[in-house]
């Protein structure tokens, strides 16, 4: 369409909005990349100011397209999307490119796999559902964080633009269509749905399941639609001069204090998320005024504009310097140490946006830019190999050196003068996947489920007995003791499993663990059961009704369904990730930590409960983490802890002597019996 066939029609005039250069945004792109970085280096918190940019983003992109509609009448894939690669690829691909770099010889080796996953996740821009899916993962939730966990609110900004993309597409198609009169008010009617749908989808969800509200793309939408709609009327508000004034002083004010009013991490993005909208709405309306003592002098001055062109650098920068610098220094950088891992960013951002950015975003010709970022990408795609290649030939080669007189793990316990001393297995790259069979191969239910999962082990067909392992994770990690006593045997073994779910009575009936602990009860009523199996205490608790309700459970089940129970007595706890420890200092340094805490606050009842429960059986083996006394993070040359309180299975596998010989003690009897 041409231009004068685009005035004849009216386009030009139906999308009306206020495209000039606003430096006071520029400045507020500063000021939440710095709150951003300040609340994270010195207060290990979120600050908001990530909401803040996707406000930002939605009023600039929607600028951008409306401009591009006003201009040609159309509005082309291809243009766009060649436009957002050339901005956003340059930064990515050289900033993942450098922590790789970095991750050979500066990153624990036990998120090295983690690092990895999510610098693909970021290269593609689904890092946000790689973070949501691990942080509603129970075992993975506790992992320590990878260099670039922040990358996720880019990704989430990729898919948005795509989104808009789409969104407008269709606007556009209409108007040509229908030639209607009142574009803008179309425009505010779909931006205004999508507020409303995705701000109450984002409510409900943070009350039920906030962590996986937290990252997905659907529950922060409503916050990008926010700045849309802000562009469409904008050029119709008035803000008198002294209003703006206040508005704009107080919205900076409020922004810089969100962080501290709210636990972010955990509160957002629910309506809580409206107080950071709402100083970012102030902030822009005022914006719209320029006097004297008004906020749009302080973020539209020079510097503030500078900044604001490096903001995006300067969020991505600050978390790698930061992540590295906890890794291999300490965890709370001090007041000089955090300043200059904030101008470090600032440096870097400067370089990298000149040097990196710049020549690609500006090319000409696209072939050539594209040229360019094809290289980086083969870089990195070259790296990642590179890294997991050496990861997987270190650990083969470990594993060539494992035997059970070598790496006993808690059988060491009984001849630990006479283990030799070796490099601690599994390496500690594969630690922290070092999981039971039931959990890689999905026997364990999840969170989200209530069904009972039944896994199937050891002897399927012609079996003698039936042993079934029921709770938590604190009963699932003893999978791979039980897997390892049943072999060669003619007992079966089942798996039911839940993460985060003990075998309880301490659940509300109607709540997802009280459906499970139910419909287990249920199942077990008709199964061909002889012997279960489940932590019955929590080392960590503080209160007795806690261990009791599990004994109770397993008493109940014992009382009404005659199927006998094996009470085990929980592994010690820490309230600091043990594998962490263990990279950031050493084994000493470690076993120190350990032993300064109290680690089983289940003592007392654990001893009244073998005093005076005579009907399940019992076994604690409590011992089997300690060496004379002294708690240790490895012991027969195995690493026992993959985060603060699980084992790992090759430490819980070292156990199948000791439950052979208790399960055969236990079910001679029942079968005795029969």
């Amino acid at each position: 369409m041409n231009e004068r066939n685009l005035k004849e029609s009216g386009l030009q005039k139906r999308i009306d909005i206020e495209s000039k250069f606003r430096p006071e945004i520029e400045g507020l792109r500063v000021v939440a990349a710095l709150l951003v970085a300040i609340y994270h280096i010195w207060f290990n918190r979120v600050s908001g100011g990530v909401d803040v940019f996707f406000v930002i983003s939605g009023f600039l992109i929607t600028t951008s397209i409306i401009s591009t509609i006003n201009r040609t009448g159309e509005f082309k894939f291809l243009p766009y999307v060649t436009k957002l690669l050339k901005r956003l690829l340059p930064s990515v691909l050289f900033i993942l490119a450098v922590v790789l770099i970095l991750s050979i010889f500066l990153l624990p080796e036990s998120i090295l796999g983690k690092t990895i996953r999510e610098v693909v996740a970021s290269m593609f821009f689904y890092q946000n559902w790689q973070l949501a899916i691990s942080s509603t993962d129970y075992l993975d939730a506790t992992q320590m964080k990878s260099p670039v966990e922040h990358f996720w609110a880019l990704s989430i900004q990729g898919q948005f633009y795509l989104i808009w993309f789409v969104l407008f597409s269709f606007i556009l198609w209409m108007m040509n269509k229908y030639q209607i009169k009142s574009i803008k008010t179309v425009i505010n009617m779909i931006l205004g749905v999508l507020f409303v749908t995705s701000l109450s989808y984002s409510i409900y969800l943070t009350e039920v399941n906030q962590p996986w509200a937290y990252f997905i793309t659907m529950t922060r939408v409503w916050e990008f639609a926010l700045g849309s709609l802000l562009c469409i009327n904008l050029s119709a508000i008035r803000v008198p001069k002294w209003i703006a004034v206040i508005i704009g002083w107080l919205g900076l004010v409020g922004l810089i204090a969100t962080g501290i009013l709210f636990n972010v991490s955990q509160m957002f993005p629910g309506y809580i998320a409206l107080w950071p909208m709402t100083c970012a709405l102030f902030i822009v309306l005022s914006g719209t005024q320029d006097t004297r003592f008004s906020l749009k002098r302080f973020l539209g001055s020079k510097p503030m504009v500078k900044l604001g062109g490096i903001a995006f650098g300067i969020y991505l920068w600050h978390w790698v310097l930061l992540e590295f610098y906890r890794y291999n220094v300490q965890q709370t950088p001090g007041l000089l140490m955090g300043t200059l891992i904030i101008l470090s960013s600032i440096g870097l951002s400067y370089l990298m946006t000149e040097w990196i950015e710049k020549p690609i975003r500006t090319a000409t010709i696209n072939r050539i830019a594209f040229k360019k970022l094809g290289a980086m990408m083969g870089i990195n795609i070259l790296l990642i190999g590179s890294l997991l290649g050496m990861s997987y030939m270190q650990e083969q080669e470990l594993k060539k050196q494992v035997s059970s007189d070598r790496y006993p793990g808690a059988m060491a316990i009984e001849n630990v003068l006479n283990v030799p001393k070796e490099d601690p297995f599994p390496s500690y790259a594969n630690v922290f996947n070092d999981l039971p069979l039931v959990h890689t191969d999905g026997s364990n239910q999840g969170l989200k489920e209530t069904d009972v999962k039944v896994g199937e082990y050891g002897k399927k067909k012609d079996y003698k007995a039936t042993i079934a392992l029921v709770g938590s994770s604190h009963s699932e990690q003893w999978f791979g003791a039980l897997h390892e006593a049943v072999k060669g045997t003619d007992i079966r073994l089942i798996n039911l499993t839940r993460s985060g779910t003990r075998f309880s009575t301490g659940y509300e009936p109607d709540s997802l663990k009280g459906t499970w602990n139910q419909n287990v009860l249920d199942y077990l009523k008709d199964a061909d059961v002889d012997l279960i199996i489940s932590h019955v205490t929590a080392a960590d608790a503080s209160k007795n009704r806690i261990h009791q309700q599990m004994i109770d459970q397993m008493q109940f089940v014992k009382d009404e369904y005659g199927i006998d129970g094996l009470a085990l007595r929980d592994n010690p706890r820490y309230d600091f990730n043990v594998l962490e420890a263990l990279e950031t200092s050493s084994i000493e340094d470690t076993t120190k930590k350990m032993n300064d805490q109290d680690n089983q606050t289940d003592e007392a009842f654990w001893k009244n409960f073998e005093k005076t429960n005579k009907s399940l059986y019992k076994m604690d083996l409590t011992r089997y983490f300690h060496v004379e006394g002294e708690y240790r993070p490895v012991i027969g040359n195995v690493v026992i802890y993959r985060d603060n309180s699980h084992m790992t299975n090759t430490y819980a596998k070292s156990f199948g002597p000791l439950f052979k010989e208790k399960i055969n003690e236990v079910l001679s009897e029942k079968l005795g019996k029969k």
